[in-house]
């Protein structure tokens, strides 16, 4: 399986980070080393002094697909989580200014915790979704997926023109304003509707 993360896809988010707001879906892959489940510990890693959470509500892929009608894409994820985009800011920053490539500091091992997956029948409204981040208790994110420059189904269709979705695949679909740094001993709690998803520690 695949991890596939939409960029700037709050307007928010696009403005905190001086980005231009894209003018279609902008994507990256994280590979499956970079899952964290069950709300195990993550560990701090010695190659960043700047690492970055970025909560997001999360598809899960159902079945085999590539170029996909818009209008068919509802078919294609059955259930919803919400995940952290882990961010070696600094890493991020260095390859930027260069010119180059920086799967560095977004897909290394354990990178992308991700809670239970919730039928998406349970959710209602999936276009009015609220989630937020707490950090050590302080709410440092919130969003709601009625903010998404580009929707479930579009996200879908354009991501598969290119790459074929397959069963079990993760499409993280962008995150809100407010992100920032953890250090060790932090907690991390993430809501859904105000469901726990996520809770566990930096380490």
């Amino acid at each position: 399986m695949k991890i596939i993360c939409i960029g700037r896809n709050y307007r928010d988010h696009a403005k905190e980070m001086n980005a231009d707001v894209p003018e279609v879906p902008v994507f990256f892959i994280k590979p499956d080393n970079c899952l964290l489940r069950n709300n195990q510990p993550f560990f701090y890693p010695d190659f960043t002094s700047d690492l970055q959470y970025e909560l997001e509500v999360v598809l899960r892929i159902n079945r085999l697909g590539r170029s996909i009608k818009q209008k068919f894409a509802h078919r294609y994820y059955d259930a919803i989580t919400l995940g952290i985009d882990f961010t070696a800011r600094d890493l991020q920053r260095e390859c930027k200014a260069k010119g180059l490539p920086w799967e560095i500091s977004k897909a290394f091992d354990y990178s992308a915790p991700i809670g239970t997956f919730i039928p998406k029948d349970e959710l209602g409204d999936l276009n009015g979704l609220n989630f937020r981040l707490e950090l050590n208790g302080k709410v440092v994110q919130q969003g709601n997926t009625a903010n998404m420059i580009f929707g479930y189904d579009e996200l879908i269709s354009y991501v598969s023109r290119f790459i074929t979705f397959r069963t079990g695949d993760l499409l993280f679909t962008g995150t809100p304003s407010g992100v920032g740094p953890v250090n060790v001993g932090d907690r991390l709690q993430a809501y859904l509707n105000d469901r726990l998803m996520l809770d566990f520690f930096i380490k």
